[in-house]
């Protein structure tokens, strides 16, 4: 069974649980955002990736509307609820200005291996120490779950799609790992070169083989 859900596309994956801040200026999202009012009706973002709009996408629903210019232009905050895949596409949906689809939610797997949750924190923080990145992380293993610190691990775009289309925490926490397994090396090696680099830039003592430096 499907259900009819207003659409807005962007250049990005939301996460469910996730909050987001959007600025609206287009008269179609402009009409949304006062059905979501007026109506209490969620809304659908899915991610606008190579030129296309993916399949899967994250459910919002509006939380307030933060500012209205005076221009019309409205400040808005929205929280992500749920996933979705997309049955059919409407450009524009029937008698509305913005786009819509018929979709089906999908039910999710929360169980989840709090030990995996231990090391993809060891992970991030080496991560972080390395790269000499300031950010507050999850103080114990059960704090948190993926969809938290899935921006915070070096994830390209089409990457947090992948993510976002997987179904279970665990397989989600196996993704992450596998990520920060692969990605923690590269970027030792880049901060290895960088520290070769910036030495060549300095005066050494050079030793010959076999003798002594000499003044």
């Amino acid at each position: 069974m499907t259900d009819f859900l207003p659409l807005f596309p962007l250049k990005m994956v939301i996460f469910p649980g996730e909050k987001v801040n959007l600025h609206i200026f287009e008269p179609r999202y402009k009409q949304l955002v006062r059905e979501c009012e007026e109506n209490g009706v969620t809304f659908g973002v899915p991610a606008f990736i190579n030129d296309r709009i993916m399949d899967t996408g994250t459910e919002l629903r509006l939380l307030s509307v933060e500012k209205r210019h005076e221009g019309g232009e409205l400040d808005i905050k929205t929280l992500g609820i749920g996933t979705f895949r997309i049955s059919e596409f409407y450009s524009v949906a029937p008698q509305k200005l913005y786009a819509g689809a018929d979709i089906v939610r999908i039910e999710e797997d929360d169980a989840r291996d709090v030990l995996l949750n231990d090391k993809i924190l060891i992970e991030l923080h080496e991560l972080f120490r390395i790269l000499n990145i300031d950010k507050e992380l999850p103080s114990q293993a059960a704090d948190f779950v993926t969809r938290d610190i899935a921006h915070h691990v070096g994830f390209s775009i089409d990457q947090e799609y992948e993510f976002l289309c997987l179904g279970s925490e665990l397989d989600r926490q196996q993704y992450i790992t596998a990520h920060l397994e692969r990605l923690i090396p590269v970027v030792k090696e880049m901060e290895r070169l960088r520290m070769k680099v910036q030495l060549n830039g300095h005066f050494k003592n050079v030793l010959p083989p076999g003798g002594e430096l000499k003044g």
